[in-house]
């Protein structure tokens, strides 16, 4: 792909233009920027987009697709979840299938029919972004030329699905996004080998959300003010306490909730429900209800962490918010704050224990996703940060992830310079670091095979 002219990086401005309703922020333009320059450079792109919630990385991800498509090549958008997936392609469609580039759904819960006639239709260069779940990275579907792979909600993936999305293309460029801001010292560890674009300018039009935090005795005063909003025309999200022993447990906190604030709280009003237990197409209708406002409060568990796009939503209360850690917290958020109108998030809790008040404080203070995944860090400690285990995290035998940030800046420097001069580790001096790369990949791999 070559996008290397300064006249084709304007062009893609013009293209963009073309196709979007609204003005792009500057942030939106330097991570594009940053975009094209990889892809004329001759190498595959291996690149980490963060934007913060609600900046508009899906975007950046249509301009990525974009230059793809029109050097002829296929891309491919792979979400973690099937709601994620389906907003994605009902985007996607209504800002391209005006240019005639054909966008093509792939998950899990299509219908066998359709599911065979989208792999032919990828197989055989029909489609030309695909999107889909993890589905994209199964072995009966083949790309015919696969130029692009974009992976969202990065932290939700596995390295090995990362490595057969991948496999798809020959060398496609690889573009990872994540609305979950990660300090810079976990980026450089878990994301050393990948260059990063920062998203740090929210939409024109955005008003901050105000946030409060309540206790719970105060809950009735909270959805008195919620029905104030309700009968302005807006619409609320509630989201049920986290129940971390068992999913069917959830499932029945949520129902639990929704009947109370549909016979107790808001008779007047349609209260709809969502958790992660329904059926695909059952969670679509919920979701397609609230967007068409015939659902006006919509009780939920965290299945709208991520992804759901209702501007009129202008309210979410979280019940015992502290069972929430930050970035979950941020992430809910960010559901509201996204049309027009004053937009609020409600924290209803009694932590027992100074970090669920430390968190409640740090919500109410800042909005600012990179200073919250900061305090997070400080907070949980990198272990648990993501979670080791999933996460791939290193242990560190001299450095400190949360104070020596500068001094690994520097180390990396040095490991990507030690490589541009011997890139095969094969002089003297290098022998015994090359033989630890290649035990530890040895153990990498006998880990994920077993």
């Amino acid at each position: 792909m070559d996008t290397s002219s300064p006249s084709r990086q304007s062009g893609l401005r013009a293209d963009l233009k073309r196709i979007l309703p609204f003005e792009l922020t500057g942030a939106q333009h330097r991570a594009i920027e940053d975009i094209a320059r990889d892809v004329a450079s001759g190498h595959a792109m291996n690149r980490l987009v963060q934007g913060d919630v609600g900046s508009g990385k899906t975007v950046v991800a249509l301009a990525a697709l974009f230059l793809a498509v029109e050097n002829g090549f296929q891309a491919a958008l792979m979400a973690p979840t099937e709601i994620l997936a389906q907003q994605h392609a009902l985007v996607l469609r209504r800002l391209l299938d005006p240019v005639g580039i054909t966008v093509d759904l792939s998950i899990g819960s299509l219908k066998a029919k359709e599911k065979e006639a989208v792999r032919e239709r990828i197989a055989n260069g029909v489609t030309q972004v695909a999107v889909g779940t993890h589905a994209l990275i199964q072995e009966d579907i083949t790309f015919r030329n696969l130029g692009m792979a974009i992976i969202d909600e990065q932290h939700r993936f596995g390295v090995l699905q990362r490595q057969a999305l991948h496999r798809k293309g020959t060398t496609p460029h690889v573009l990872v996004m994540t609305a979950t801001p990660i300090p810079r010292t976990l980026t450089l560890t878990l994301y050393g080998d990948l260059d990063t674009s920062i998203i740090n300018e929210l939409p024109p039009g955005r008003k901050p959300i105000k946030t409060h935090w309540k206790r719970r005795r105060e809950a009735g005063g909270v959805y008195t003010s919620a029905q104030r909003l309700l009968d302005q025309g807006r619409q609320v999200y509630v989201v049920c306490p986290l129940v971390e022993e068992s999913e069917k447990l959830q499932v029945k906190a949520a129902t639990q909730l929704a009947e109370h604030i549909q016979t107790e709280v808001f008779p007047q009003y349609r209260v709809g429900l969502l958790h992660g237990q329904m059926k695909p197409d059952e969670k679509e209708d919920v979701m397609r209800r609230f967007k068409a406002l015939e659902i006006e409060v919509l009780v939920a568990t965290t299945v709208i962490e991520v992804g759901i796009d209702v501007p009129n939503a202008s309210v979410i209360i979280l019940e015992d918010a502290d069972r929430f850690g930050l970035a979950q917290l941020h992430q809910l958020r960010g559901r509201v704050g996204r049309g027009e109108h004053a937009s609020y998030c409600i924290l209803l809790a009694d932590p027992k224990t100074e970090d669920g008040q430390a968190r409640m404080h740090v919500m109410v203070e800042t909005q600012d996703g990179f200073r919250i995944a900061e305090e997070d860090l400080k907070l949980r400690g990198p272990g648990e940060f993501f979670g080791t285990r999933q996460s791939g995290l290193p242990e560190f035998y001299i450095g400190d992830l949360l104070h020596d940030l500068d001094l690994m800046e520097e180390t990396r420097r040095a490991a990507f310079a030690l490589v541009e001069r011997d890139p095969n580790l094969l002089r003297p001096e290098h022998l015994a670091l090359k033989g630890a790369l290649e035990r530890s990949r040895l153990g990498f791999e006998l880990v994920h095979v077993s």
